[in-house]
């Protein structure tokens, strides 16, 4: 039992480390639980840093949710055939229409 947790802690670090500002947030997060600063004296002040955190954290999943996804996107298409990203264009334009 306790091998199958400590290979997920050890598969949640090396996923964080590939998510850098992902890592980052939930540290913050971390902080604010733990009150590391010792500026939330009131609930309201620690609900706001709460909600501040998830906010920025949230936008952030969903920046490298994107990231992820263009990138994949642009392997995909590399791997297509008949896909030419470099190179001259052989086209020489539209003619023009006979009047």
């Amino acid at each position: 039992m306790k091998t199958k947790q400590l290979e997920q802690v050890e598969s949640l670090e090396s996923r964080l480390n590939r998510h850098p500002q992902l890592r980052d947030r939930i540290d913050a997060l971390l902080r604010a639980v733990e009150d590391a600063g010792g500026d939330l004296e009131k609930a309201d002040a620690a609900e706001r840093r709460m909600i501040e955190e998830l906010r920025q954290m949230g936008n952030e999943a969903l920046h490298a949710w994107a990231q992820r996804k263009l990138e994949k996107g642009v392997a995909k298409l590399d791997k297509a055939a008949g896909i030419c990203r470099e190179g001259k264009k052989n086209s020489t334009g539209i003619r023009p229409s006979e009047k």
